[in-house]
């Protein structure tokens, strides 16, 4: 079978505003108020809590400041979990899109370096996890994104043959996966990540999802 697997954050839903309110915690816990911005701080929030931590503590002059971020790692995590879908959105079309490559035949997946744990808890709570066939988070494996076995994997477990399969991402980890892979890249325009997504040279772009069929019958046939 032929499969298309997604990414998860940027991709599928704009999760950047729980992630940056969960990073915040942490900052106003240090006694330092928010420190990062839900908008100018979005391509952060979807690199990871780690990211946006040391973002924090390059702003108060604590770059250096590992065992503070060590420390604050599974706070943010914690803070995550108990708020994880106040914000999130899945971006217009999305879901039609998955229910229309299912209908032409397509498996449909997840990979995601989300902690695999947090993505099924999201998934749920927005009530799509059902409708992926497989999911894997950045600690199901041993590796994650940009190995390519990341994104076989992904593929087997949704009966796919890992060959036979497309990557829909948003930066350039998700680029190089599909490239580290051999197999095509598809990079939505639209996420937080912003930038120049024909710089990193996918296959195809897509500004809106209700194109997506279309792509994939293209790439994959």
């Amino acid at each position: 079978m032929k499969t298309v697997i997604f990414d998860l954050d940027g991709t599928l839903a704009d999760t950047s505003g729980d992630l940056i309110a969960a990073a915040n915690v942490c900052f106003r816990d240090m006694g330092e108020g928010d420190m990062l911005d839900p908008i100018k701080d979005a391509a952060t929030a979807l690199r990871g809590g780690r990211a946006m931590l040391t973002l924090g503590l390059q702003r108060l002059e604590r770059a250096h400041d590992v065992e503070t971020l060590n420390h604050y790692y599974p706070v943010l995590l914690e803070a995550y979990a108990k708020d994880i879908d106040s914000r999130t959105v899945l971006y217009d079309g999305a879901m039609d899109a998955v229910e229309a490559l299912k209908i032409l035949g397509y498996g449909v997946g997840i990979a995601t370096n989300k902690p695999e744990g947090l993505a099924e808890e999201l998934l749920r709570r927005l009530g799509v996890r059902d409708v992926f066939a497989s999911m894997v988070g950045a600690d199901t494996l041993p590796v994650r994104k940009p190995d390519p076995e990341h994104l076989f994997e992904a593929a087997r477990r949704a009966g796919g043959d890992p060959a036979q399969t497309c990557l829909i991402g948003d930066t350039k980890t998700d680029r190089d996966t599909a490239r580290n892979a051999g197999v095509p890249c598809v990079l939505v325009t639209f996420g937080p990540a912003g930038g120049d997504m024909s710089a990193l040279e996918p296959e195809a772009l897509l500004d809106n999802y209700a194109d997506l069929p279309k792509i994939v019958t293209d790439l994959l046939g």
